[in-house]
C-alpha cells in the first residue's frame, strides 16, 4: 500500500514536471523571443527619439520599421513552425499597441518641420488622443467578449488591419521627416541632403499626417463595427437563451 502511494505520488510529480517543461517551451519560441524584442525597442525607441543626434530621427524610424517586421514575422514564423501559444497570443497585441502609443507620444513631444503646422498645436495630439483611446476601449471589450465566450465577434478583420498598416506608415514617416530637428541638424548626405534643400522632408511629413489621420478614421469606424456585431451577438443570445 505504502509502494502504491509513493508511486502516485511519483507519478503527480512527474505530470508536474512535465506540464512545467510545457509551459516553459511554450513561453520560449522563436516568435515569443521576436515578441519580445518589440518590448524592448520600446526604451530604445525613446532613447533614440531624445538623443538629440542628427541621425535621431532616421533611426527612431528604423527602430520603429524594425518592430513592424518582427510583428510581421513572428505571426509568420508561429504559423509555419506550428509554435502558437497562448502566451505568444497574449503578448503581440501588447508590444504592437506599447510600440504605437510610445511613438504617438513622443511625436506630441516636438513640434512637426513643415512650417504650415507650426500654428496647429492640436494637429497630432487629436488623433495620439483617439487612437490611444481607442485601444484601450477595444482591450477592455475583447476581454469582456471572452469572458462571456464571444471573442471570436471581437476578433481582428479586413478593416482593422488596413487601419494598423497606414498606422504604420504614418509613424514611420513621421519618426523619419516630421521632426522640426530634421531641418536644423546637419542632413545626412546625399539622400537626406537632397530632401533637404528641395523641402521634400515637409511633403513628407504632410504625407504622414494625412495617413495619420486616415488611421484615425479607420480605428474608430473598426471600433464601431466591433462594437455593433458584439451588441448583435449579445441580442441574438438573449433570444435563443
Amino acid at each position: 500500500m505504502a509502494s502504491s502511494h509513493a508511486a502516485g505520488q511519483n507519478g503527480r510529480k512527474v505530470e508536474e514536471e512535465e506540464t512545467h517543461a510545457s509551459a516553459t517551451k511554450d513561453l520560449i519560441t522563436v516568435p515569443t523571443m521576436l515578441t519580445g524584442a518589440r518590448v524592448v525597442a520600446v526604451p530604445a525607441l525613446i532613447f533614440v527619439f531624445f538623443s538629440n543626434q542628427e541621425w535621431a530621427s532616421v533611426a527612431s524610424s528604423g527602430i520603429f520599421v524594425g518592430a513592424a517586421l518582427t510583428d510581421w514575422l513572428d505571426g509568420y514564423l508561429a504559423r509555419k513552425m506550428k509554435l502558437d501559444s497562448a502566451f505568444g497570443a497574449f503578448l503581440d497585441p501588447v508590444a504592437d499597441k506599447l510600440m504605437v502609443a510610445t511613438a504617438l507620444i513622443l511625436l506630441c513631444t516636438r513640434p512637426l518641420a513643415a512650417a504650415w503646422f507650426v500654428d496647429i498645436p492640436w494637429l497630432i495630439p487629436l488623433p495620439a488622443a483617439l487612437m490611444i483611446s481607442r485601444e484601450i476601449i477595444i482591450s477592455a471589450v475583447r476581454e469582456w467578449a471572452a469572458l462571456q465566450g464571444l471573442n471570436k465577434v471581437v476578433a481582428v478583420d479586413k478593416l482593422g488591419k488596413l487601419k494598423t498598416a497606414t498606422q504604420m506608415v504614418s509613424l514611420t514617416f513621421l519618426l523619419a521627416f516630421g521632426d522640426a530637428r530634421y531641418s536644423k541638424t546637419t542632413p545626412m548626405k546625399p539622400l537626406v541632403t537632397l530632401l533637404h534643400r528641395t523641402g521634400m522632408e515637409a511633403y513628407l511629413s504632410g504625407f504622414g499626417v494625412g495617413l495619420l489621420y486616415l488611421s484615425t478614421g479607420l480605428s474608430l469606424v473598426s471600433l464601431s463595427g466591433y462594437m455593433r456585431k458584439l451588441w448583435r451577438s449579445m441580442k441574438l443570445r438573449q433570444k435563443t437563451g
